[in-house]
């Protein structure tokens, strides 16, 4: 069977392949309106589900690489962003690209292809930026409830 990459951009297009968007795989743990600071009460009884083969886990998103359309690595997954219970946003450090020191930005998870080869076996991520865009970008920084 010939492999074929599966790419991720939204929730709104998806692949003839069987990978899903980044945000059904969240969706799978989270339902419906989550508050700002947790998810919903928990139901008196646990609900087991089955995730699909093909989901994408968080789990193989977290540290991922970041190349842009040119090949060249400009950064990694460094967390995922939910509110309301879908995923809002992709935080990526960009690191010490290009004499940036360490820093973090976020991104529209449409802004981001994720994709597997089962050839390679390997997830691959892209983001079509360039670094100029990336030293420009807004900072986002782990502060407040985040504070790591």
């Amino acid at each position: 069977m010939m492999s074929q990459p599966a790419i991720l951009q939204s929730a709104d297009r998806r692949p003839a392949s069987c990978a899903r968007p980044i945000s059904s795989i969240i969706l799978l743990v989270l339902s419906g309106p989550a508050g700002a600071q947790s998810t919903p009460p928990a139901s008196s009884a646990p609900k087991f589900i089955e995730i699909d083969k093909d989901a994408l886990l968080s789990s193989r998103l977290i540290g991922l690489n970041v190349r842009n359309t040119s090949g060249e690595d400009i950064g990694k997954i460094e967390d995922v962003a939910l509110a309301g219970g879908q995923l809002v946003g992709v935080v990526l450090s960009v690191g010490d690209i290009s004499g940036v020191g360490h820093r973090y930005v976020a991104v529209d998870p449409s802004s981001i292809s994720i994709r597997y080869t089962e050839g390679e076996n390997k997830w691959r991520a892209t983001l079509n930026a360039k670094i100029d865009q990336l030293k420009s970008a807004p900072e986002f920084r782990y502060e407040g409830k985040w504070k790591r």
